[in-house]
């Protein structure tokens, strides 16, 4: 945690961040052009960055692209506030950013953390009804083929959909599948109203992958989930608590407590 203070104890260093912050996945040059820095000073800035986890970076091709990561400030708000302050603190910064910018623009939003456990087990633990049921409260029905239809079991809510497949099974390497369906049941079940859910029908149908690495004794998962606004607002608030929830159950064998 001393290397999260640190790097953001420096002006040009919260600066990329707020740049990230106003348009995430950007590549060394586009920060650069928004930035009077010189090209290497930018570089060093985003090694610090990267280092303490602020910043986590994906392969594009032949482009580098850097995102802001939330994980790393999600781990400082839950050493030092409980989830009741969190939700009122939470309520009061979406109330002063609703008033004061625009929201954080971009089609895809990406999380990286580190688990003390194995890829095979990490990978188990994204897949098998039994561990999903324990930190998302989802399960889901399919053999992980790509290709192969995804039926998703949320709060009691059903949904299947034609749409809802499997894209990439690469174990325990690399997952990725379509996002569910917003389905009238699936928004009573989990209290969204019918005009949220008509935003969020009105969008392209989205994707998450999890890409999973060793890293000595911990295993680095970045989650990336690319769709449209409306779904990417929910998602930067729902993943912190996912994998908040995987982490912890992976490390712990408990899952977090819930409200």
């Amino acid at each position: 945690m001393d290397e999260i203070f640190k790097a953001l104890a420096d002006t040009s260093r919260r600066r990329l961040l707020d740049s990230l912050n106003a348009r995430n996945g950007q590549t060394l040059r586009e920060l650069c052009d928004g930035l009077d820095m010189a090209r290497q000073s930018v570089s060093k800035h985003l090694a610090v960055l990267e280092a303490a986890g602020l910043v986590t970076t994906r392969r594009r091709g032949r482009e580098k692209l850097h995102h802001l990561n939330a994980a790393p400030i999600n781990a400082i708000a839950d050493r030092w506030m409980s989830r009741y302050d969190r939700e009122r603190a939470s309520a009061l910064a979406d109330l002063k950013t609703a008033l004061e910018q625009d929201p954080m623009t971009g089609s895809e939003f990406v999380y990286t953390t580190y688990i003390r456990t194995t890829p095979e087990r990490l990978w188990q633990a994204l897949t098998d009804p039994a561990f999903t049921r324990r930190y998302w409260g989802v399960t889901f029905e399919t053999d992980w083929t790509p290709g192969s239809t995804i039926t998703w079991n949320e709060e009691n809510a059903t949904i299947d959909d034609p749409e809802q497949v499997v894209l990439e099974a690469d174990p325990p390497r690399r997952l990725s599948y379509t996002w569910h369906t917003f389905t009238p049941e699936w928004a009573k079940a989990v209290g969204v109203d019918e005009e949220t859910r008509a935003k969020l029908l009105a969008e392209p149908r989205s994707t998450v992958s999890f890409d999973i690495e060793p890293a000595g004794e911990t295993v680095k998962l970045t989650v990336v989930h690319e769709g449209g606004d409306a779904l990417l607002d929910m998602s930067r608030h729902g993943w912190p608590s996912v994998v908040s929830g995987l982490k912890t159950l992976l490390e712990t064998g408990e899952p977090l407590p819930t409200a």
